[in-house]
């Protein structure tokens, strides 16, 4: 069976920064794959659309660009936040809130995202929203351990949030009324 939209991809692979050479960033293996539905915007587009054909056994190799991947840095999602929006019980948590702490954050639209602190200034916090990943290169190799159709339960939508089907749709997903 071939990868294609509504089956289930199960996959190992190793994902590296900038190249065949470069850093590794993360690795799955045969015994903790990654398992996603082909086609329903869990992953990347670019990377499934490399995938788009392979069978079960086919090993895989491709290089993203960081413009197909996470996007280059935005310099506007670099942003001083007010300290007073961390204070916690009247005083600021230095042990919640340092340099390199990733804080998971929500904007005024209810878009839930994670925000890096860069620096802590006497009145503000300076946050990155950039991706962690974004401006990188991404080269994957890879394996395709089993692909198979989709059941009706993986075809559900889901935020990814953990909460159940029934509370969880593409309407609330994002706006904290379905659990997160």
């Amino acid at each position: 069976m071939n990868i294609s939209v509504n089956k289930m991809v199960t996959l190992s692979y190793v994902l590296r920064a900038e190249g065949k050479d470069g850093k590794v960033i993360e690795q799955t293996t045969e015994e903790y794959p990654l398992q996603f539905v082909y086609g329903i915007g869990q992953m990347l587009p670019a990377f499934e659309s490399n995938l788009t054909g392979l069978k079960q056994g086919d090993d895989f190799e491709m290089t993203l660009t960081a413009d197909e991947a996470y996007g280059e840095v935005d310099p506007e999602a670099v942003v001083d936040l007010p300290k007073d929006l961390f204070i916690i019980d009247g005083q600021f948590d230095e042990e919640r809130f340092y340099t390199g702490a990733i804080v998971p954050m929500q904007a005024s639209n209810g878009q839930r995202m994670n925000g890096t602190v860069v620096d802590i200034k006497e009145d503000v916090l300076v946050m990155n929203f950039n991706h962690p990943l974004a401006g990188v290169n991404l080269h994957f190799t890879g394996n395709i351990i089993e692909v198979r159709e989709a059941t009706e339960d993986e075809l559900m939508p889901s935020c990814g949030c953990g909460c159940d089907s029934d509370s969880c749709n593409s309407d609330s997903c994002g706006s904290g009324s379905c659990g997160c």
